[in-house]
């Protein structure tokens, strides 16, 4: 079994040669003489691939079809058979030079698993669940990209994580429905699972609402432009998951609503965060959680909770004196301010639990000792440890917490670059970052890997006008594929970085 990925679409320098014993069944061509097939090179790189000698397959134009074996694979086979101009001919008898899909239930490797089958002049890819099938018709478009030929042999194929995710903050940047949706094609091909939509902050409101049409920017998604997007992101097994971020960066809901804007001792008012200890702050929040729950069918939701502007002093207490009453009146004399947050943050994930979402929220929500603790069952969006009440990841861990892994000196593109923020690269993810590395350049146990969920390459647009959307396109391509490529195979990579760019090139 090799388990190497190839340089060159079919005759890798760096994968070690073959023992002999993965060959399959005799060529189909009985005059000639195949050589040992090699592993395809494709991104991310499949984990495993047994060798074998025939032709392989490449698309044909003029004879090749796609079929299925089951009716809920109608859409894989027509965008599969749409991108490499083959004919869909539905749940017919295959034949040479086809591509079968079907399901099949109980194999092992979990529901995005594959097996992509090349023999005979055909192709066969059989998944547990119709997400894996898709994975396995990404593998295959990239194998015959460039007029490459799909290698001979058999693919089995996994993630290694979860939850692989790119997240977009299109709250301070307006990026329009085009361009979101060519990320979401360009992320399915990289096999992604989550696009998240930051589009709630101090400076924009970015998504039609009909609760509270008062707060939404004069640029915005309308909510047909929204459910065209989370259309798309279905058919490429994307779950979209939005965030309204509270009880900090909510400056777009206090520019309508000014009466709710925290204030401290001095009457100074405290820039995106609300007073918790209104109640007008928690019905509009939920009235906008309930609205837009309703719109995002997907599996998940972040609810934010970073960065609240109480918290951040060394004295929440004394600073904002009408915070800590209202956390002694609901707590008891011992309750502070960051009970009270926390109790913000259950209860917002009491409104949206209801909508059978799993929830996440910033490691910097999460406070160590106190009152009132965090629900356990919210996921850790773990991006810094340097904010205040930040804690290192491994305190999160030995809680028994899940985390997913947003690292901000890797995986955070920062337009502008402000603070101590720079772009990332490609080439450091590649050769420096797992999904274990998750504050700064040190690396947890890997004790910890099964409550490591997965990781998320984040775009936040701080200066929005920085770049223009072409840029940060242009930008995030070659990170994006170093953090697909580090999600889904365990492995040290073993294309050295230049020829990791050149594979990109080919199979884009």
């Amino acid at each position: 079994m090799l388990l190497w990925p190839s340089g060159d679409g079919g005759t890798p320098g760096n994968a070690p040669p073959s023992d002999g014993k993965s060959a399959a069944s005799p060529s189909p061509d009985p005059t000639r003489s195949y050589p040992l097939s090699k592993a395809p090179a494709t991104i991310p790189a499949v984990r495993e691939h047994t060798a074998a000698r025939g032709p392989g397959w490449r698309p044909d134009e003029n004879g090749g079809r796609v079929v299925v074996r089951d009716d809920d694979l109608a859409d894989e086979g027509r965008l599969l058979a749409g991108e490499l101009k083959l004919r869909y001919a539905g749940d017919e008898s295959p034949r040479e030079g086809d591509v079968e899909l079907a399901l099949k239930p109980g194999a092992d490797g979990g529901p995005e698993s594959y097996t992509l089958t090349v023999k005979n002049r055909t192709v066969r890819i059989a998944a547990p669940a119709e997400a894996g099938v898709f994975h396995g018709t990404r593998t295959l478009k990239q194998e015959v990209s460039g007029g490459r030929t799909a290698p001979e042999g058999v693919v089995r194929d996994r993630p290694a994580k979860a939850q692989r995710g790119f997240m977009l903050d299109i709250a301070r940047k307006h990026f329009d429905a085009k361009w979101i949706e060519d990320r979401i094609r360009e992320l399915g091909d990289l096999k992604f699972n989550q696009l998240g939509l930051h589009f709630s902050d101090d400076q924009a409101f970015r998504i039609e609402s009909d609760s509270h049409p008062e707060i939404v920017s004069s640029d915005h998604l309308t909510k047909a432009e929204v459910r065209r997007i989370l259309k798309l992101a279905e058919s490429r097994h994307i779950t979209v998951v939005p965030e309204i971020d509270s009880p900090g960066h909510l400056g777009a809901v206090i520019r309508q609503h000014p009466s709710l804007q925290l204030r401290d001792a001095r009457g100074i008012a405290q820039r995106g965060a609300v007073d918790i200890s209104k109640p007008g702050a928690a019905r509009i929040v939920d009235d906008l959680l309930e609205e837009y729950a309703e719109l995002f069918p997907g599996a998940y939701w972040h609810l934010g909770a970073d960065e609240y502007r109480a918290l951040t002093v060394k004295n929440p207490e004394a600073s904002y004196p009408q915070l800590a009453a209202a956390a002694r009146e609901r707590y008891g004399p011992d309750g502070r301010v960051q009970d009270l947050a926390t109790g913000w943050l259950n209860d917002r994930a009491d409104t949206v639990r209801p909508y059978e979402k799993k929830l996440k929220a910033w490691n910097d929500g999460f406070f160590r000792g106190g009152t009132e603790q965090a629900a356990d069952d919210l996921e850790v969006a773990y991006w810094t440890g340097k904010e205040i009440g930040a804690r290192e990841p491994v305190e999160y861990l030995e809680a028994g917490r899940k985390l997913v892994n947003y690292n901000d000196e890797y995986l955070y593109y920062v337009l502008g670059q402000p603070n101590t923020f720079r772009y990332p690269t490609g080439q450091r993810i590649y050769e420096n970052w797992t999904p274990l590395v998750i504050r700064g350049t040190r690396a947890v146990d890997e004790k910890y890997d099964d409550q490591i969920l997965g990781g998320t390459f984040a775009v936040w647009c701080d200066l929005a006008g920085s770049q223009s959307q072409e840029q940060v396109a242009q930008g995030i391509r070659m990170p994006l594929r170093a953090t697909a490529q580090k999600l889904w195979d365990p492995r040290k990579p073993t294309l050295a970085w230049n020829d990791f760019v050149k594979l990109a090139d080919t199979v884009q």
